[in-house]
């Protein structure tokens, strides 16, 4: 075999190996993901087991703490659209000034393009401030 036949396979070879690898992490990723929260819980509920067999005092320390569990959860997923809000507001604005900077002698309005994620933002912002129950 000549050099440019090993050439043009050694190429391909790379080429295959480029595209393949992407989805070979991602498959890892998501084993990987899957088996720790497995993991977790399995460790919580024998946990629980042991805490709610110990006694009757157990029993109501598990309840509680599965409610504390909860209560974190509410609160870090309305910080989340709190964030989310604010990025999405950020980059609404953000958008209108730079577009209307950029036509300021065009007549047309596209800078208007911005108020999409302005206003996402913003629906976000009002449902965590006004319409999402409280958190306890």
């Amino acid at each position: 075999m000549s050099d440019s036949g090993i050439g043009a396979i050694s190429g391909a070879f790379a080429m295959i190996i480029a595209i393949v690898s992407p989805f070979v992490m991602i498959i890892f990723a998501i084993w990987f993901g899957t088996r720790k929260r497995e993991r977790e819980a399995f460790y919580k509920a024998e946990t629980m087991r042991r805490i709610t067999e110990s006694s009757r005092e157990g029993a109501k320390a598990a309840i509680d703490l599965l409610r504390e569990e909860e209560h974190l959860k509410r609160i870090k997923s309305r910080e989340g659209m709190k964030i989310g809000g604010l990025i999405c507001l950020a980059v609404g604005v953000a958008a209108v000034i730079f577009l209307w900077a950029m036509t300021k002698t065009d007549p047309g309005a596209p800078y208007l393009v911005g108020l999409v994620p302005a206003f996402i933002g913003v629906a976000l912002l009002v449902y965590v401030f006004f319409m999402a129950g409280p958190v306890e």
